[in-house]
């Protein structure tokens, strides 16, 4: 039950082999005139690899993380990394902030000082959060998995006994991604302290026995819904049956890594999204410094069993719609399943909303949760 005191030291000897390793890069062909029907185009790619060669700077963002508090401590025989922001608010609402694939712990760092201390951005204190941060077991800092069996049940049943062992008897869970389906799993498995779910992220596939009416609207959003889960994405085949074998070239090749993860950014983004490219490569560095692409991959895989398992819970739920998001969610289908008493749609903003709009996401986290605390 130990909790750990963490800061990242990352040697100078990982920095240096990185830029030679990218120095050495063997690059593809790419055929004229493709652009990004194929993959990851060329140009953009080498445009990365050499601004992380050459200009990006880790040492700076290193500072930044090692400026919030983070811990490690064991649960379930894993390490899990975590950040912990208490807000000076004496009745602040403990929040758990999950990430997914191919995201990290960063995606939340523009949401922290206005979660944790809504007096200081102009905002209301009665709003406030302590926040943790957890890497996924098998991501980041958390380290590899050592085992078989990670799969999103297990590590909501990880994070519920960390809220635990930091003092938190009632707590709220948000989460986008595979936070998404942790956060829901959470509320599931630990209904008696789990207060409220807000998710950016949420897959509606049509139960067998649909009889409710839809707009044209959700019905548009119904075909995509189909359209996406009929053919899965390669990257999400590749992961959840392959992962092994994915893995020597992204653990080997910085530029495999950096594409891998590139690739999901521009193709998921608000196309008016101002992600950075110090960003972008400061959540790959959190996969390729740390060794974890393989295990990170590995949640697809072991988390297959359980597609279409019952996630029901009775906490309120709150959805927050961004209109580039992979696979948008239909609130009928939603209010089939869930307590729903929040809904916002959004005009701006995609899959990594933490990231690309802040400004819209972190309003809506504290207006769904000032019902709840």
């Amino acid at each position: 039950m130990t909790i750990v005191p963490f800061r990242i030291n990352i040697p100078d000897a990982d920095l240096a082999d990185l830029r030679e390793r990218l120095g050495r890069t063997r690059w593809p062909d790419q055929l004229d005139g493709v652009g990004a029907a194929y993959g990851a185009p060329l140009d953009h790619i080498q445009h990365l690899a050499e601004y992380w060669r050459t200009g990006y700077d880790w040492r700076v963002h290193e500072a930044r993380l090692n400026s919030l508090p983070q811990f490690t401590t064991e649960i379930d025989g894993q390490n899990v990394y975590f950040i912990h922001v208490r807000s000076p608010e004496p009745n602040a609402l403990p929040l758990l902030l999950v990430h997914g694939w191919p995201g990290s712990v960063l995606e939340f760092m523009d949401c922290v000082g206005p979660l944790t201390d809504p007096r200081a951005h102009g905002g209301d204190p009665a709003d406030a959060f302590d926040v943790v941060i957890p890497a996924l077991p098998g991501f980041g800092f958390s380290g590899p998995t050592r085992e078989t069996g990670w799969d999103v049940r297990r590590i909501a049943a990880a994070f519920a006994v960390l809220m635990q062992r930091l003092g938190y008897d009632r707590y709220g869970s948000q989460g986008g991604d595979w936070g998404s389906i942790i956060s829901r799993a959470l509320a599931n498995q630990d209904p008696e302290h789990v207060v409220g779910v807000h998710v950016n992220f949420l897959v509606t596939p049509p139960p067998k026995d649909l009889d409710v009416q839809l707009s044209d609207t959700d019905q548009a959003k119904l075909d995509r819904t189909l359209a996406y889960m009929a053919q899965p994405a390669g990257y999400f085949r590749q992961q959840a049956t392959r992962p092994q074998t994915l893995a020597y070239g992204l653990t080997d090749s910085p530029v495999g890594q950096l594409a891998w993860i590139a690739e999901k950014f521009a193709e998921w983004t608000d196309p008016s999204s101002t992600i950075s490219d110090d960003e972008l490569l400061t959540n790959v560095m959190l996969y390729w410094l740390t060794g974890t692409a393989n295990s990170a991959a590995r949640i697809y895989y072991e988390s297959m069993a359980l597609r279409g398992a019952p996630m029901a819970f009775d906490a309120p739920l709150g959805v927050a719609v961004f209109p580039y998001e992979l696979i948008p969610a239909i609130r009928p289908l939603v209010e089939r399943d869930h307590r729903v008493t929040h809904w916002t749609e959004f005009d701006r903003g995609g899959h990594f909303a933490a990231v690309e709009v802040p400004d819209l996401l972190v309003p809506d986290i504290q207006a769904f949760f000032r019902d709840h605390r």
